[in-house]
């Protein structure tokens, strides 16, 4: 391999492809272009590249286009649904996840029982579960009918099916759970099952 046409032998050494000419036995090794997704993903997908079990992926939505390989940003579990970001920016993709950016993630909960006020009071002052203290930033109702009703979770850490893990240590049970936002940015009329590339504008706004 040669960088900047000097021979190197040094797999630790650091490049950057996007700056350093890299050629390998005389062809030009070219950085695949960024690639940046925001995908409706439905439920019942899991959240990887290949599944043991032979359940559908997240992958299925990406069929047919023309994409390099690209990675989930974080994960939905099986069960949920909503916006999931997907790029092969693991820079960019890293920054998001880190827990110091304190990205807000916004979700909309159907839960049962409805509870009362009392309930959501108890519930926003967060529990510990398995030796984790689980909260939300903020837990708003957004309706209710019959048996169920609707809350929006906000969310500014990632833990492991977090809000599911929460709710069901008060006997709440989550009917359906989707992410509509992170960040600023909204799931929107994207269509489920579907994919499109985010705008500068968006990019640049995860990115702030």
């Amino acid at each position: 391999m040669q960088v900047g046409g000097k021979t190197v032998r040094d797999a630790l050494l650091r490049i950057d492809p996007d700056h350093d000419r890299i050629t390998v036995d005389g062809e030009r090794v070219v950085a695949e272009r960024k690639v940046y997704l925001m995908l409706n993903k439905p439920r019942g997908l899991v959240t990887t590249r290949d599944d043991p079990e032979g359940r559908g992926t997240v992958y299925d939505c990406l069929e047919g286009l023309d994409l390099p390989f690209v990675s989930p940003v974080g994960r939905l579990d099986k069960a949920s649904e909503g916006l999931l970001l997907m790029s092969n920016d693991t820079r960019w993709a890293n920054g998001l996840l880190d827990p110091a950016s304190h990205v807000a993630k916004t979700y909309h909960v159907q839960i049962a029982p409805a509870p009362d006020e009392e309930m959501l009071e108890r519930v926003r002052q967060g529990t510990i579960v398995d030796g984790e203290l689980l909260t939300a930033s903020s837990i708003t109702p957004l309706r209710s009918g019959g048996r169920t009703a609707w809350l929006e979770i906000v969310l500014d850490e990632g833990r492991n099916r977090q809000i599911r893990r929460l709710l069901g240590a008060f006997d709440i049970e989550v009917l359906r759970l989707i992410r509509v936002a992170i960040g600023d940015l909204k799931l929107g009329e994207l269509a489920k099952g579907t994919a499109r590339h985010l705008t500068a504008e968006e990019l640049a706004m995860l990115s702030a």
